[in-house]
């Protein structure tokens, strides 16, 4: 079982399990429910009587007991409605219950018999392949469960076609997952596209090479959000296993998963009214938030002092462990959340703050406040935090300048691989004795940053912030070991965490 099979464990046994056991007795025909079903659960009732009777087959005259099994986790949704009508099916006698052996299934009916698609169908399928069975859904899931690859999946449109696979008259096709899927997915917006801000675009692609936090501060319409906006297209894909990550998150979703965006790293950009329970998720049912949505991605808050500082300081954990524990009376549950926060303010309410071309209405008190939205242990765990400075008119006029993101791309994803091969993971994971290995500095390095230190005032973290850095410097630049010149640089993007916290 993998890592994340385990932290997601919770959702597969709510997602996933055998046929439910059904009992017949001699009373009036009904169908109970058993096993914490909620509403929309035992509402199946009906909807599988109607699909029963309307897709030709005999719903029995009998009281029926259908157990869903453990009993003691909360059933929801629409998904058993498909196993309720094979179970009551098989336990009658209309198909033989020997077709059941290795086989899941979900889905939830129409009251003509009809399939439609449910949540957590990807999930479904990596449990089932995990517990060696294949796997039966709606034909609104094939692709989502076929792109798994751990097992085969079968896909109807409506209940007669699951009975006549099941009775072996007409055996349906397995799924194969659809390569050219993607062929239609929006192209990611172009570095290129970005005039002036040489500074600002050398961060974006040092936080793209280790995975680093980015904080951005300046007046409005420097191009903070449109820099942001370019960092998907910067990054390497996603590899096979945090590409089936990222899809059983967002399979969870009501929306559920748009297969075009495999192996894409998501972007999320949630609205500064957002509240702590929308970043990292809950409910009565735990589901995950933007953070976990964000898995193996960037979450990007615009306009951040804008969020209330509660809500802020809920990413502090997360930013550090990379999950997040959503605890409840009744039960817990456990999301990743490795992701990559990307931020944007202004340097003060009325945005102009150090502007040479505007001047700022502000007073002390209420910049003062304002900076004061961000704490410092959440400015501490950002590792490149840069003003992006207000433009000139006649930068805006000169024609756009530097390499295009495909060009970086390439040079990042071969950054990336050596991390990969040096440490197995990204620079802004490192710790311990693998951060003392792979960053250690010369004599003359190790000078410079103990100065820095002292000067900035470093705490512990961003003294092994500003090491990882530097070591993602020197992976674009292809280097083995930390410069001067590299650590210079990394230095440079903790400046602005002085002036923020003051």
């Amino acid at each position: 079982m993998t890592v994340f099979q385990k932290k997601i464990g919770y959702m597969n046994k709510l997602l996933t399990w055998q046929t439910p056991n059904v009992d017949f007795c001699h009373y009036t025909p009904t169908i109970a429910v058993v096993g914490l079903a909620e509403t929309a659960v035992k509402e199946a009732r009906d909807r599988v009587r109607s699909a029963i009777q309307n897709s030709g087959f005999e719903f029995p005259a009998r009281r029926m007991v259908v157990n869903l099994a453990p009993a003691d986790l909360p059933k929801e949704g629409g998904r058993f409605d498909l196993p309720m009508a094979i179970g009551i099916l098989a336990a009658s006698g209309q198909l033989p219950a020997a077709a059941l052996e290795k086989l899941e299934m979900i889905g939830e009916l129409a009251l003509d018999g009809g399939l439609r698609p449910v949540t957590g169908t990807l999930s479904s399928t990596l449990a089932a392949g995990q517990a060696n069975r294949a796997i039966l859904v709606p034909q609104g899931n094939a692709q989502e469960a076929a792109f798994a690859q751990s097992t085969p999946v079968f896909a109807c449109a409506n209940l007669a076609e699951a009975v006549a696979h099941l009775r072996g008259t007409d055996r349906l096709p397995e799924v194969i997952a659809d390569a050219e899927a993607q062929e239609s997915a929006i192209p990611y917006p172009d570095l290129h596209d970005v005039r002036g801000q040489e500074s600002a675009k050398r961060a974006l692609i040092v936080a793209a090479v280790g995975g680093h936090h980015l904080l951005l501060s300046g007046p409005p319409g420097t191009g903070k959000s449109m820099l942001a906006a370019r960092l998907p297209g910067l990054l390497p894909p996603l590899r096979r296993s945090e590409a089936l990550e990222v899809a059983a998150i967002h399979s969870l979703q009501e929306s559920g998963f748009d297969i075009r965006h495999w192996g894409r790293r998501p972007f999320r950009s949630p609205h500064h009214s957002a509240s702590s329970a929308a970043l990292v998720g809950g409910g009565s049912h735990p589901r995950p938030g933007e953070i976990s949505m964000a898995h193996h991605g960037i979450l990007f808050l615009d306009e951040m002092p804008e969020f209330p500082r509660a809500v802020l300081e809920v990413l502090r954990e997360p930013l550090e462990s990379g999950e997040i524990h959503i605890a409840r009376a009744a039960r817990r549950a456990i999301f990743p959340a490795r992701f990559q926060l990307v931020a944007a303010m202004n340097p003060c309410p009325c945005g102009h703050f150090g502007d040479p071309q505007q001047m700022c209405r502000c007073t002390p008190a209420q910049i003062s406040q304002y900076r004061g939205r961000l704490s410092g242990p959440l400015l501490d765990r950002i590792d490149i935090q840069l003003e992006v400075p207000a433009l000139p008119v006649s930068a805006l006029q000169e024609a756009a300048q530097g390499e295009s993101s495909t060009y970086w791309r390439e040079r990042i994803a071969q950054a990336v691989d050596r991390q990969w091969q040096r440490q197995q993971g990204r620079n802004a994971q490192l710790q311990g004795e693998r951060l003392a290995q792979f960053c250690a500095l010369d004599a003359v390095g190790t000078r410079l940053l103990s100065r820095a230190t002292d000067t900035l005032h470093l705490s512990a973290r961003g003294y092994h912030r500003v090491l990882r850095v530097a070591r993602s410097i020197a992976d674009l630049e292809g280097s083995g070991q930390i410069s001067s010149q590299h650590l210079a640089e990394a230095i440079q993007y903790r400046r602005l965490a002085q002036t923020l916290v003051r």
